[in-house]
This record gives structure tokens, C-alpha cells and sequence, in this order.
């Protein structure tokens, strides 16, 4: 009798873990194709997401999420085609336009998406140009605007956006960078955009450390040489290929999900081995 208990435990015991590791493994594809459920209640903010890898991360975001604040700084045209395609899923979207570089901007932004949605659940600090330049002939005035664009825009969107994470204890929010970004070496031609990147690093994990106890993720990932980006002449990249916007776009939904809490100040590099 207790040899056939022991065995009916058993059994159990196993059917339990196929289940649960059928579950994860649902899970797992559901998050890559776009289908995570977890997520449905959730509102996105997505800044510089009118064209590009950002017009990419709001558009997959869609798909998963309640819905998704489009930022633009001068294209309102094509914002309002990217909010057209997500209400075309059955989601919330809407259009704003903020100029970044300066922290009254970024409080606007993230005070009218709120009004507008009620909060933000997930940021994504995607505004930032790159500027290809030898650095001796970089103005004072370039070198400010690609700093303030990338690295003081993230700063003072993440300072703004926080509380409202902080009282909901919950949030999700994920820096774009460079996937050279912890190379302290010489970048000759792109010098300033180098130099931010490497801060946002360093600011990314700085506030995931002070955060953490609310639930809220701060992560960083960071594309190398993309498909109709500024592509330098070693292009010698170990996987055979270009990076596809869908190959950020899929490590930010990650970044994003549930199922990564106990991921943070991490940076997670999207280039194919370029130089890693």
C-alpha cells in the first residue's frame, strides 16, 4: 500500500513538472512572438518612435501591451502613421511631441502621457542622433546637443517617470545605448555619441541600483552595426549579418516582461559578436 502511494507521489510530482515546464516553455514563445499576456494592462512610452528602431519597439510593444505613447520631435506625419498602425491592433495610442534636450520638456512629456493614460508602465529612452564627425571638428554646440539628446534626455524622462513606479511598485525601463559602449577606447569620429552612450551605462545602473526594492527594472540595450545605420569601414561582424530593428525590439519586449524582475543594470548587447 505504501509502495503504491509512493508511486502515485511520484507521478504526481512528475506530471508537475512537465506541466510547469510546458507552461515556461509557452510562455517563452508566447514573449517572442508577441503574444505575452502578462502585459496586457501595461502602457508604453517609446521616445523618438516616429521612424526607426523606436518606431519598431512601439509598434511590438503594441502587441503585447494596453497600449503605446508615440514620441516624435518633428515628424508629426509619420507619428501619426505609427499611432494609426497600433490602433489598427485594437490598442491605445496617441502622438506627442516634445523637444528632450532639456528637463522642462521631458516633464511635459511624461505629465501629458499620464494625463493622457492614466501612467506609464514602460519607458523607453530611444531618442538620440548619432553625429559622425572627426572629433577636433565638433562644435561646442553639437557636442552639448548629442549629450543633452542622449544622455541628458533618458536622465531627466527616467527622474520625472519614476515616481508614478515607484507608487504603483512596478516599472520597466530601457535605455538605448551602444554595444561599445563599456570599450573605453579611442572613437575618433564619434566621440560625443561614444562618450553618452558610456554615461547612459553608467547611469543605467546606477538608478537600477537605488530602485530595486520598488520593483522597478532599469536595463540597457545597446545595437551594433544595423541595417540602414551608419555603418563604419570594419563591418567584419562574426554572425554574417546586419542587425534587423526586430532584433532590438525583441530584447527590449524581454527587458519589458514579467517574467525579467530579477534583471537589472544589465546591458544586453544586440550585435552579432561585432567586437565584443
Amino acid at each position: 500500500m505504501t509502495r503504491a502511494r509512493d508511486c502515485r507521489v511520484v507521478l504526481l510530482l512528475a506530471m508537475t513538472f512537465r506541466f510547469q515546464s510546458l507552461r515556461a516553455f509557452e510562455e517563452s514563445v508566447a514573449i517572442s512572438q508577441g503574444k505575452e499576456t502578462l502585459m496586457k494592462d501595461k502602457i508604453a512610452l517609446v521616445t523618438g518612435s516616429s521612424r526607426g528602431i523606436g518606431r519598431d519597439i512601439a509598434l511590438r510593444l503594441a502587441d503585447v501591451s494596453a497600449g503605446v505613447a508615440v514620441h516624435y520631435k518633428s515628424d508629426r506625419k509619420a507619428a501619426e502613421e505609427v499611432v494609426g498602425m497600433i490602433k489598427e491592433k485594437g490598442k491605445q495610442a496617441s502622438f506627442f511631441c516634445a523637444d528632450l534636450t532639456g528637463e522642462s520638456g521631458a516633464s511635459r512629456l511624461i505629465k501629458k502621457v499620464e494625463e493622457k493614460f492614466g501612467k506609464i508602465d514602460i519607458l523607453v529612452n530611444n531618442f538620440g542622433p548619432i553625429l559622425v564627425k572627426p572629433w577636433e571638428k565638433v562644435t561646442a554646440g553639437e557636442w552639448e546637443y548629442i549629450l543633452r539628446s542622449n544622455l541628458g534626455s533618458a536622465l531627466c524622462c527616467a527622474k520625472a517617470v519614476l515616481p508614478g513606479m515607484q507608487k504603483r511598485k512596478w516599472g520597466r525601463i530601457i535605455n538605448l545605448g551602444y554595444s561599445r559602449a563599456e570599450q573605453l577606447v579611442a572613437f575618433s569620429t564619434i566621440t560625443p555619441y561614444a562618450i553618452a552612450k558610456t554615461g547612459l551605462l553608467i547611469l543605467t545602473r546606477t538608478i537600477a541600483a537605488s530602485v530595486a526594492s520598488d520593483g522597478i527594472t532599469i536595463n540597457m540595450v545597446s545595437p551594433g552595426l544595423m541595417e540602414r545605420g551608419v555603418l563604419p569601414r570594419d563591418r567584419d561582424i562574426p554572425s554574417g549579418r546586419l542587425g534587423k530593428f526586430e532584433d532590438v525590439s525583441s530584447a527590449v519586449l524581454f527587458l519589458a516582461s514579467d517574467k525579467t524582475s530579477f534583471i537589472t543594470g544589465t546591458n544586453l548587447i544586440v550585435a552579432g559578436g561585432w567586437k565584443t
